[in-house]
């Protein structure tokens, strides 16, 4: 069993703590790791060695700062397969969808750097007189990332490219129950010492993390019991924060779709991942012209998600990311049917060690059930049936989350009321539909902050304006 270590200033260390964790395979419900639990030394020392080392980097020219990146990028897709292995120890996911989405986040940390290539720095505006402002953006200095369990070296990479190029350096917290992948990514860079520093640990390195007066801009996705505490601590020193934090992400299937084919869509946006990802479908509204054969194709692309280890081929459903995680969903689907709800698949602990839980359709709802009202993270698509379009974008909206929405409709004028739904994101016909140029900030509880493009840079930067008189 290994000892997890920590990054700063380009060398390994261990924790100045003394208390530390067990990392532990949700499928087989083995010790993979030990990992430290932190300590406001490791947080000092990471950030120190931010900020000695951000003037260099800053230095740099752009275009070397990216091209440092995009090898970077290179090396982690070359890399994808045991990094996505690494990924399946410590929190579940399937191999194979580990592995394709770190390669599509390689190739979009590459993207997302580029973009500094053509964003204004600097920007020289000529006045009427003869003058000219010069607007400047400068580096925001030493920043930090923290990121969840979920999908630990996409997040990272997702966050770290517009900071990184601007001329940042980062403090990288992963989160506690999945850092093994964090430390092997940080393995694989080359960049230079102190640009990114890795500290591990749960909230005795996220909390002072996030205090500390050097830090000037953090980046956090978490659930909206952490995020509030993160945002209160930079409002309370008046430094900026990115918060991405849950999600009870509405899909409206409405009539005139093909109701098999949406059905496959709606399974593989409520069960992928286990549905532990922040834009899961974790509430359906179908039109009921189309209801009955809907949930029909639905139940049956359940059947199809196999559960097992996700290192074995056949597995489309890897286990939920700890026995905690396992007894929320539980209790979502528990409180569910004890007040009236069906379950049509799944919804039962199958025997044997792991943290599984099959995919599961519930019907017969109402919208003030737990599973309809609180993020549930699970492999549950919980199924109301309306009887207008109108309803299901009234019912959708009603929400106190705000991250994502899906629409599936083939009548034109429903495609453009679907941007009446208050959500960061929504998906037309497609789910995670859309390419790098995407901006968006999460609406209610779901976060703040714009990001996305250009919007992350301008998030990753301060402007000033110099005004030169003739």
């Amino acid at each position: 069993m290994k000892t997890l270590q920590n990054l700063i200033g380009g060398t390994w260390e261990g924790s100045r703590g003394d208390a530390f964790h067990p990392v532990v395979n949700p499928a087989t419900e083995e010790v993979v790791a030990s990992c430290p639990s932190g300590s406001p030394e490791d947080v000092r020392l990471a950030v120190d060695a931010a900020v000695r080392a951000q003037p260099a980097w800053a230095a740099l020219p752009v275009a070397e700062r990216v091209g440092r990146l995009s090898r970077w990028a290179d090396t982690i897709a070359a890399h994808a397969g045991e990094l996505a292995e690494i990924e399946c120890r410590e929190m579940g996911k399937p191999v194979a969808l580990g592995r394709a989405f770190i390669g599509g986040a390689a190739q979009g940390l590459k993207v997302a750097a580029a973009e500094a290539l053509d964003y204004a720095f600097e920007e020289t505006i000529p006045g009427p007189d003869g003058s000219s402002t010069t607007i400047v953006r400068n580096p925001l200095g030493a920043t930090a990332v923290i990121v969840p369990w979920n999908f630990p070296v996409p997040m990272i990479l997702g966050a770290l490219g517009p900071l990184l190029a601007s001329g940042n350096t980062v403090v990288l917290k992963p989160s506690e129950r999945s850092p093994m992948s964090a430390v092997r990514l940080m393995e694989l860079t080359d960049l230079p010492p102190g640009v990114v520093n890795l500290v591990l640990g749960d909230a005795r390195a996220g909390a002072p993390l996030t205090a500390d007066e050097r830090i000037g801009l953090v980046h956090f996705t978490g659930s909206v019991e952490a995020g509030r505490k993160v945002g209160a601590q930079t409002g309370a020193r008046l430094r900026r924060s990115i918060l991405e934090l849950g999600g009870k992400d509405p899909a409206i299937v409405d009539a005139g779709v093909d109701p098999k084919a949406t059905a496959a869509a709606v399974a593989f946006g409520a069960f992928a991942n286990s549905g532990q990802i922040c834009t899961s479908m974790e509430r359906v509204y179908v039109h009921r012209d189309v209801a009955e054969e809907f949930i029909e194709a639905l139940v049956e692309a359940a059947a199809t998600y196999t559960l097992g280890d996700g290192h074995d081929a056949g597995t489309v459903l890897g286990p939920l990311v700890d026995r905690r995680q396992r007894d929320l969903v539980v209790r979502h689907v528990t409180d569910a049917v004890e007040r009236g709800a069906t379950i049509r698949a799944g919804g039962f602990v199958p025997e044997g060690k792991g943290f599984f839980y099959p995919a599961t359709v519930l019907t017969d709802l109402d919208d003030s059930m737990l599973v309809m009202t609180e993020e549930t993270f699970g492999p549950i698509a919980p199924v109301i049936v309306v009887s207008s379009f109108e309803e299901a974008l009234e019912r959708a909206g009603a929400s106190r989350f705000g991250l994502a929405a899906t629409v599936y409709t083939a009548d034109p004028a429903h495609m453009a009321a679907a941007r009446r739904l208050p959500a960061g994101v929504v998906w037309v016909n497609q789910w995670q539909g859309g390419g790098p140029e995407r901006l968006y900030e999460p609406a209610g509880d779901s976060g703040m902050g714009a990001t996305g493009s250009r919007a992350a840079y301008d998030a990753a930067t301060r402007p000033t304006s110099i005004h030169t008189a003739p």
